[in-house]
């Protein structure tokens, strides 16, 4: 039975959604069709997380190791074969272990954003379903004790920003050929050249030409809170909806709801950048030496 060869363990919100479709087109490369199977931070362990929303989280994680193998059984020809699952990054000192232990050759590809401007964007993927409710100042002085009360790591938005620190497991375990690392701006201002270097990486064919139009994962925050619970979540009056209306007409009323809802989110308050960059200025510092990339227009504020 195949296994991956590759993995994109990270950073979350940092254009790893879109990597992994990018590269899903490419005719020599294999992706899992369960984007995050999570399979290395969670290997027969089902996890216990109390968050909004979190017990449905769990139930897509991939736990067991026959059902992990299952997801590449589809693999023909193809040369590299690889899954995407950010919490590798998050949890990375157990899943650098794992990695290590089942896929010791496994090439690793992190792309990692501005650590304010990546848990802002974090913040907002989750304020955009309705489950976060608080706003983001608030959110982070809460963090700590969401983490204490055990909520799922979407909810660290400050906590995976210390890349220094996440990264290091990796380093320490796999040799420095077998990883690489790009930076989101790179990836957001050239995303053609990073990603043809990537295909070079993978030593499939750096000639093809991807399909890079469709953006991913495009952040937004709801209108109504309340509106956006109902719309993402089970509710007695959807219930009794639910026979009256083919599942086609429901899904495109959802959706219209949705769009309706949607607004534009404000920008990350400059002050606020400036005090969470202060907190990641040692581990920015650091990811610098380890990564060999100048790293101090992250320190700018």
């Amino acid at each position: 039975m195949p296994m991956p060869n590759f993995l994109i363990i990270g950073a979350a919100k940092s254009g790893t959604t879109a990597l992994y479709h990018y590269l899903k087109q490419h005719p020599q490369i294999y992706t899992s069709p369960v984007k995050e199977p999570r399979f290395f931070a969670f290997e027969e362990d089902i996890p216990r997380f109390y968050g909004p929303g979190d017990d449905r989280l769990v139930r897509e994680f991939v736990t067991n190791f026959e059902d992990y193998l299952g997801l590449f059984e589809a693999v023909t020809d193809q040369i590299a074969i690889g899954e995407a699952s950010n919490v590798y990054l998050t949890n990375s000192e157990t899943s650098s272990r794992r990695i290590q232990h089942h896929l010791p050759n496994a090439k690793l590809i992190a792309v990692l954003r501005h650590p304010a401007e990546r848990a802002y964007s974090n913040y907002l993927m989750l304020a955009s379903t309705g489950k976060e409710y608080l706003g983001f100042t608030q959110a982070l002085e809460e963090e700590e004790e969401r983490k204490r009360k055990n909520w799922a790591f979407v909810w660290l938005y400050k906590n995976r920003g210390f890349y220094y620190a996440l990264l290091r497991p990796y380093f320490d375990r796999f040799p420095r050929e077998q990883i690489r690392i790009y930076l989101y701006d790179d990836w957001n201002t050239t995303p053609r050249e990073v990603l043809q270097d990537i295909f070079r990486f993978l030593q499939v064919d750096d000639s093809f030409v991807a399909d890079m139009n469709k953006r991913q994962n495009v952040s937004y925050i709801p209108r109504s809170h309340a509106i956006q619970v109902f719309l993402e979540n089970p509710h007695p009056l959807k219930t009794i909806l639910k026979p009256l209306l083919p599942q086609t007409l429901r899904r495109k009323i959802i959706s219209k709801m949705q769009l309706l809802n949607q607004t534009k989110p404000p920008p990350l308050d400059p002050e606020l950048r400036r005090q969470l960059t202060e907190e990641y200025r040692d581990d920015i510092l650091k990811l610098q030496d380890l990564i060999g990339r100048d790293l101090t227009h992250w320190l700018k504020t």
